[in-house]
């Protein structure tokens, strides 16, 4: 992402639930885990394997800016007004049970091709195998374990490479409610981690979580570890207050990031988030992203906050709302990437094309409509998503259309088409 940072369930079970839940802070936990209501369906192998995919893809639009010009602030939709294929993902998947007495474990094989992968590797890792908007990445390959030991819950064990924990979104776009992202997932945490996570289910309202890995977005590789010191996340949620409706998960992720031959000191980089997830009834969910990140080769800090808001109409139409503001301090953490492997290069701190923007507080507002229509069965949880998404300066800068305007306004709109 930029040169600091470079960051489902099926949607079989419905996305009406799917969008109800998007955001929710557990998520990016949840997602190799099931509890069926018999432990015996886990106890043959080949039966406890899942295969399911979706296709997403959309087209952001913008009165100002040229047609294949960026979209500032806006990663995953850059490109204006050129229709684009964001991710093809096939996933194979055998979750574990957590609530199962006994050791059990399971994995999650995830493979994504599209426009999105620009921005989704993990360094050194296909992040030049094509040299075009659609590139490969794997968004995940883990083995999940289950430990019933330690504390009340037991532990969890992820190992591999996964997503990020921290935040309120997901790269994978059947766990968000919007085509856009914000800016806290664009620029604010990492997108993915390789290395261990343990989550201890210590009581049914504590967890702590605590893990080693290669960095932001660091890879498997002796060049995955562009600095080769240890970073490791850490945090605590508190699940189930007021009844069941609230939940909170605070993480962090600290360690040296730089590449050394960009910092051959090796400073230290901040990444913190808290998300809180409040479902007021069975029709309105609330979920607030609160972010703060700083670089220290740099003296540069980012923070800010997105509040979510979603409301189910009816069966077929769930109306949502994102609102943030998010402060870049320096000018150092929203960047623009026109070339196809300017990302992965700023990444790795070879020559590439990216660019700075301007210090700016960003406002951003996106309102949109998630509309799932009656579909045949195989492929359930189709949904249309458009949004009109309107970003504005606060600060007086210009940080939009080439340093010509102090705001954005793009429509935009997706189709996500589940397998």
């Amino acid at each position: 992402m930029t040169n600091f940072t470079r960051g489902k369930k099926s949607f079989r079970s419905g996305l009406l639930l799917g969008t109800m839940l998007a955001g929710f802070s557990l998520q990016a936990h949840a997602d190799d885990a099931v509890a069926p209501a018999n432990h015996s369906a886990l106890s043959s192998f080949a039966d406890s394997i899942q295969f399911y995919g979706h296709a997403e893809a959309g087209i952001a639009m913008s009165p100002t800016v040229p047609s294949g010009g960026e979209n500032v602030g806006s990663l995953f939709t850059d490109k204006s007004n050129q229709f684009q294929m964001n991710q093809l993902m096939v996933t194979a998947l055998r979750p574990i049970d957590p609530d199962m007495p006994a050791f059990n474990w399971g994995f999650k094989l995830q493979g994504l091709f599209g426009t999105d992968a620009r921005y989704t590797h993990s360094l050194a890792e296909t992040d030049h195998l094509i040299d075009s908007r659609y590139q490969f990445d794997f968004n995940e390959a883990t083995i999940n374990m289950h430990l019933p030991t330690l504390v009340a819950g037991g532990v969890d064990l992820k190992i591999g490479q996964f997503p990020s924990p921290l935040g309120a979104e997901l790269i994978d776009a059947t766990a968000n409610s919007f085509y856009s992202h914000s800016y806290i997932f664009n620029f604010g945490v990492p997108v993915k981690s390789t290395g261990i996570l343990a989550t201890a289910h210590v009581t049914p309202m504590l967890d702590l979580y605590a893990g080693l890995d290669t960095g932001v977005n660091g890879g498997i590789t002796a060049e995955g570890d562009n600095n080769r010191n240890i970073k490791g996340q850490f945090g605590f949620g508190l699940n189930n207050l007021l009844g069941g409706a609230l939940n909170i998960v605070a993480l962090s992720h600290v360690g040296t990031e730089d590449p050394t031959n960009v910092t051959p000191t090796g400073a230290m980089r901040y990444l913190n988030d808290i998300t809180a997830t409040y479902k007021a009834s069975d029709k309105w969910l609330f979920t607030t992203d609160i972010n703060y990140a700083e670089e220290d080769s740099t003296n540069a800090i980012a923070y800010g906050v997105a509040q979510y808001v979603s409301y189910v109409l009816n069966s077929h139409v769930t109306l949502v709302g994102r609102g943030e503001v998010w402060r870049d301090n320096s000018g150092a953490f929203v960047t623009v990437d026109p070339s196809n492997f300017d990302a992965a290069n700023a990444q790795r701190g070879l020559t590439n094309t990216s660019y700075a923007v301007p210090r700016t507080t960003y406002s951003e507002l996106t309102l949109g409509v998630n509309y799932m229509p009656d579909v045949p069965k195989s492929i359930e949880g189709f949904v249309i998503r458009p949004e009109m998404r309107v970003d504005h300066s606060l600060n007086g800068s210009h940080p939009f259309n080439q340093g010509k305007d102090n705001t954005a306004f793009t429509p935009a709109v997706d189709v996500v088409v589940p397998f």
